[in-house]
């Protein structure tokens, strides 16, 4: 997957722990950083990023199940340490910019500078299954059901 998309390096929350991981794919540290998990995922990114970086908050999923107040990264002062940027971003704010992502989108998805991918499982009768395997994380990309073949 790295050369397909052209990524140096990647990370796996199920492969270990995320900042020995960190360490090792960005041994200088990191730039950027894009926050859809909250939690581990973004303290190991905090002690990861490197100073004047920036960090976009755009969900916190470790917690949207929680059952109890989600722990949140204990190592906010180094952010501020850093001189961090922490943003939180949300779609709807940028909902006037869509008709030109659409424009520009669709004209890197034609010429394959901008690509997707996608876990497809055939048959409605399969849709729990799908749904379920989504929810574990066993698929790539978006996870889609055909409900008949030809569609």
């Amino acid at each position: 997957m790295l050369d397909d998309f052209g990524y140096d390096a990647a990370v796996g929350y199920r492969r270990g722990r995320l900042g020995e991981q960190l360490a090792q794919a960005a041994p200088e540290g990191i730039d950027v950083y894009l926050d859809s998990v909250g939690g581990d995922h973004l303290q190991a990114a905090i002690t990861a990023i490197r100073p004047g970086g920036r960090i976009a908050l755009v969900g916190a999923i470790s917690g949207y199940n929680a059952t109890e107040p989600a722990r949140g990264p204990d190592n906010l002062f180094q952010a501020a340490a850093k001189e961090v940027m922490l943003r939180g971003m949300l779609v709807s704010s940028y909902f006037t910019l869509f008709p030109e992502w659409i424009g520009q989108a669709s004209g890197r998805l034609a010429d394959g500078t901008l690509r997707t991918e996608e876990t497809v499982t055939e048959g409605i009768e399969e849709a729990p299954g799908a749904f379920l395997g989504m929810m574990r994380g066993t698929n790539t990309g978006k996870a889609l059901v055909r409900l008949a073949t030809g569609q």
